[in-house]
């Protein structure tokens, strides 16, 4: 069942003292201002300003002003998310944050470990929408974890059965103003459309789709913290750098999940269907010491050199 803002406030547990993530949208203003009543004293903030918008300014005095009004201290980090070919600005900027908001946590407040993050039920739903539109696998559709490390910090999403009108509600009840994004109705961005028109009519249709759809994501996310144990004993029997004899002792099936976890939690990269399938291909062939192999698979090329796969950024 769909929570209220005060249910997963009294379920959310972190370390003392933790930052929250301020963009300045109601979602996050929500969240720092609920925990701010919770553990006063306890909460260093951190905003990121991407400059790509002129509204970008209009969020960073927001933040400043409500950190101010709470007693909180707050860092403010610049990024230029520059994308690289074949991946998306999208992806490209969540990843400048990521990295922005830990190297601020990090330099500012050596102390802390955990930090918040305001995603909710809803960006929940449009997360999984887009892996289904994507032909995601199981990665995909278990959508966001409402805890993760990485980066050395652990990060906690307590929104995430939380719809996103409840929090504007409980900000409306409490007098409490946010900034609007601008481009929130910009249906040029798949999760606008999916927000504006499919949402909408899942409600008609499906009025419980928050919990079960939600429900479908967490089964995809313990069946693939499965898939990772079996994923991490291969990559043990192996090695790193993979061998190739002992990889094709394995079925195509595991071999492509080795891979993808080899190429993830060694290289951070991420290979498509199509190359991934081709290198299966390869590592099939590789059956004389003179077969060669050179294939892109990520942002980088996987090469064979002598009995190993290895992989390189160029």
């Amino acid at each position: 069942m769909a929570k209220t803002p005060a249910q997963a406030l009294a379920e959310f547990s972190p370390g003392l003292p933790f930052a929250v993530a301020l963009s300045g949208g109601a979602d996050s203003t929500a969240l720092l201002v609920a925990c701010a009543q919770r553990w006063p004293g306890q909460l260093r903030v951190v905003h990121i300003h991407h400059g790509l918008q002129a509204a970008a300014d209009d969020f960073e005095r927001h933040c400043q002003a409500l950190c101010q009004q709470l007693d909180v201290p707050l860092s403010v980090r610049r990024v230029q998310a520059g994308h690289a070919p074949g991946q998306s600005p999208e992806d490209a900027a969540r990843k400048a944050r990521y990295k922005a908001l830990a190297e601020a946590v990090q330099a500012e407040w050596p102390e802390v470990k955990d930090i918040a993050l305001a995603q909710h039920a809803d960006d929940q739903i449009e997360t999984l929408l887009i892996a289904l539109s994507r032909g995601s696998g199981l990665p995909g559709l278990a959508s966001m974890p409402a805890h993760k490390q990485r980066l050395g910090l652990h990060w906690h999403r307590p929104w995430l059965e939380v719809p996103g009108l409840a929090l504007r509600d409980w900000l409306q009840a409490k007098g409490q103003g946010w900034i609007e994004d601008p481009t929130n109705t910009d249906e040029n961005f798949t999760r606008n459309r999916i927000r504006a028109k499919v949402l909408p009519a899942l409600a008609e249709a499906l009025p419980a789709f928050r919990d079960t759809f939600a429900r479908s994501a967490g089964h995809a996310a313990q069946a693939q913290e499965v898939l990772n144990e079996v994923a991490e004993q291969d990559l043990g029997q192996i090695g790193v750098p993979p061998c190739i004899e002992a990889l094709q002792q394995l079925s195509r099936a595991r071999q492509a999940l080795v891979l993808r976890h080899w190429l993830q939690s060694q290289h951070a990269t991420t290979p498509s269907t199509a190359q991934l399938n081709e290198l299966l291909d390869q590592v099939a062939d590789c059956t004389t010491r003179g077969h060669r192999l050179h294939l892109k698979v990520g942002q980088g090329f996987v090469r064979r050199e002598g009995p190993n796969l290895v992989w390189h950024s160029s």
